[in-house]
């Protein structure tokens, strides 16, 4: 009896814990040259008037003297439109924006502006 007691407290633990994960705001973004299995993942979080980036990239480093083979790229960072700045690391914080809501638009581009195809959007909402 004990046992089922604490194999069913466990099972909601776990339920609990992997429903909190499903909420987070990760949102998966498709090459255009794979079999749908997501290449790029990105994650943020607002805190004041910054915004706090994590992305997972496969297959493009951001490292300029990579020689693994792999390609190497870098994020351009668009806010409610216009071109803001250009990032070459996976974690970055979009500082100072005004209150009210606004499109961010990654894209991920080699070291000569081209795209790989590879972009994210999503909407921030800055607190007044």
């Amino acid at each position: 009896m004990k046992k089922c007691i604490k194999l069913t407290i466990l099972s909601i633990f776990l339920v609990s814990i992997l429903s909190g994960f499903q909420a987070s705001n990760v949102s998966p973004v498709f090459s255009e040259n794979s079999d749908k299995t997501p290449a790029f993942f990105v994650q943020s979080k607002t805190n004041g008037k910054d915004v706090f980036v994590e992305c997972i990239l496969s297959g493009i480093s951001f490292r300029q003297s990579d020689q693994n083979g792999q390609k190497v790229g870098k994020l351009v960072i668009w806010v409610d439109g216009k071109r803001t700045k250009e990032v070459y690391a996976a974690a970055f914080i979009i500082k100072g924006l005004p209150p009210g809501e606004h499109e961010v638009k990654l894209e991920v581009v080699d070291l000569h502006n081209k795209s790989y195809g590879l972009t994210s959007e999503f909407l921030v909402n800055i607190p007044k």
